[in-house]
């Protein structure tokens, strides 16, 4: 076994709003790119990412700070015990700082998951969340314009017609 690594990044969102799209099933394909994944976000509960490569157990889940999981892939030999990835969530100039600490890793197959979470989680991660952000503000415009009363202070009412009265 290998002793790990330790790897952060920035992400431009709310550490609370990055935890839940970690846990959300739909969410976390979406910003891994990286197809069908499950979830079960309660201590014991099972996971997989990326179609079932990636599979694990959660083992701590402190909403919108850190989430522990016993985690594998199908790479790992037989026999093998699961890694443990701890992952944290700390609020940070930009948004997010976000820490992977992955730990216990077969020998000789830690470089490769280092490079694979920078590939495959921060850098689409960061992509998902930019995009998110910069949409976020015209989706605000037009809630705000939807709401906006058919009349405001100074603005001139539209000219009524005046009923004719028969007689």
């Amino acid at each position: 076994m290998s002793n790990g690594f330790k790897l952060s990044t920035v992400v431009p969102a709310q550490p609370e709003t990055v935890y839940r799209a970690w846990l959300d099933p739909r969410r976390h394909a979406a910003f891994t790119g990286g197809g069908l994944a499950t979830s079960e976000p309660r201590p014991g509960g099972a996971f997989t990412a990326w179609e079932g490569y990636i599979q694990g157990t959660y083992l701590v889940l402190v909403p919108g700070e850190r989430i522990v999981h016993a985690w594998r892939t199908t790479d790992f030999p037989a026999g093998a015990p699961d890694s443990r990835v701890e992952v944290l969530f700390e609020a940070a100039r930009g948004g997010t700082r976000l820490t992977v600490v992955h730990a216990q890793i077969p020998s000789g197959q830690e470089g490769d998951y280092q490079a694979g979470w920078s590939a495959f989680y921060f850098r689409p991660m960061k992509k998902y969340f930019q995009s998110a952000a910069k949409s976020a503000p015209a989706k605000r415009r037009r809630k705000v314009a939807k709401a906006k009363p058919a009349t405001r202070r100074g603005a001139k009412r539209p000219a009524r017609k005046k009923a004719r009265r028969s007689r």
